[in-house]
């Protein structure tokens, strides 16, 4: 079966000869091309419309690619409630934490060209960083209520701080296992930090040298969902000499053609920006504070890109094509391989059964244990707002859903039904 693809697959680069593509641009093709049914495809269309239709969401785009060409590209619903208008398949998504896959694909083209190692301590790059402390919770006063009752809002945690057992390293940040503002103790510690961000870029992470680490590095996995990925940024800015969003301008985006991708649109791109949502008292309304993790010197790999499916999209099919797209090479095939390891196993305390954890994503490794219909090896990861994606290498499939509320169980029911549309 895999040959009759192969064989597809050459008269379809025949056919696109006579016809060049601009740069970025994207062949799409009959999913029977690719291995997929597009009866089965069909599953995607009306999963999503019966969130809409739920009022779950305002809208979403979906996006199936396999063999480095487009099968299923679709938009359904608004991407603004209030004027309706409609979802187009080229609206602009904020997606949040999909940053940060971008994010550690920078790190690791720096380790490549023996600028960065995975195992530098961070102050090699930033001296506040060495000699760190662990915030260790005091047990809570007496009151009513097991333990006694919680810190009331805006009250710091009680705690005592002990010395770090070993330096942060810049695996522990890609791999969320810091204790850089990875919970109560930190996010307390560095919230005055982190609201100076929008000024002074991610050189506001330096100031966190002096906040306590939530446990020992190394010790456990907990999300870092600010902190640790802009401190990555910070690195990249320190060891290449140039901004984080110029790095990725010039090194990524533009090499792949990823020409709606940005961490501050045009006036113009903002035409196509989709409104963000809460879901509040059964109902869809617009987020207060959209660009909170975005700005015009704020360049944030923790979450504050934003982009298309098919933008997306290039940058995941170069992750299952081994590191190259069109013969672009961003990353070298055993980056990605390294990428997308286990480098935390699904026993490390903080993790799901079935998915360890790799550079900035998480990784499949069970999925028997996960009860998910991904390949044993799929990585990927998603954000706040309702975006997903996954790459899978023994497949070479894609699959990317952009929302812009997120409904955790459609997202676990796109991977199904994207899987399940594989037939050969």
């Amino acid at each position: 079966m895999r040959t009759i693809r192969a064989a597809a697959a050459f008269l379809c680069i025949l056919t696109s000869l006579a016809l060049p593509l601009a740069a970025g641009a994207q062949t799409t093709v009959r999913p029977d091309q690719v291995g997929l049914s597009a009866e089965r495809l069909a599953r995607i269309g009306e999963l999503v419309e019966r969130h809409v239709e739920a009022g779950d969401i305002s809208g979403a785009v979906t996006l199936v690619a396999r063999d480095g060409r487009i099968a299923h590209l679709e938009a359904h619903g608004e991407m603004d409630i209030a004027s309706r208008k409609s979802m187009a398949p080229d609206a602009i998504f904020r997606i949040a934490s999909m940053s940060k896959p971008v994010g550690a694909i920078a790190i690791l083209m720096l380790i490549e060209e023996g600028k960065i190692r995975l195992n530098d301590p961070v102050s090699r790059f930033i001296p506040a960083y060495e000699e760190m402390q662990v915030g260790i919770a005091q047990p809570r006063r007496a009151g009513p209520g097991f333990g006694g009752p919680p810190p009331g809002p805006g009250e710091p945690p009680e705690f005592y701080a002990v010395p770090a057992a070993r330096d942060v390293r810049i695996l522990d940040l890609l791999t969320h296992t810091s204790g850089v503002m990875s919970g109560q103790i930190g996010n307390f510690a560095g919230r005055a930090a982190s609201a100076t961000r929008h000024d002074a870029g991610v050189a506001w992470t330096e100031a966190l040298g002096a906040a306590p680490l939530d446990f020992q590095p190394g010790t456990r996995w907990a999300y870092s969902a600010l902190a640790g990925f802009d401190v990555l940024s910070r690195i990249v800015e320190i060891a290449s000499g140039q901004t984080f969003d110029r790095f990725l301008r010039e090194r990524v985006f533009a090499p792949l053609g990823m020409s709606d991708t940005s961490f501050w649109p045009t006036p113009e791109q903002r035409q196509r920006l989709v409104t963000t949502y809460v879901s509040r008292n059964g109902e869809l309304v617009p987020r207060e504070d959209p660009d909170s993790m975005s700005g015009e010197r704020y360049f944030s790999a923790a979450g504050g890109l934003m982009t298309t499916a098919r933008d997306y999209a290039r940058f995941a099919m170069m992750l299952a094509n081994g590191g190259e797209l069109d013969g672009t090479r961003i990353l070298s095939r055993r980056s990605v391989e390294l990428m997308g390891s286990v480098f935390i196993p699904d026993t490390l305390p903080g993790r799901r059964s079935g998915e360890g954890f790799g550079l900035g994503v998480r990784v499949v490794s069970d999925p028997a244990l996960r009860a998910t219909w991904l390949s044993e090896g799929s990585f990927g990861w998603s954000g706040l707002y309702g975006t997903h994606f996954w790459v899978d290498p023994k497949e070479n499939l894609v699959g990317i859903i952009l929302a812009q509320t997120s409904v955790r169980s459609m997202l676990d029911d796109f991977e199904t039904v994207v899987m399940q549309a594989v037939v050969e």
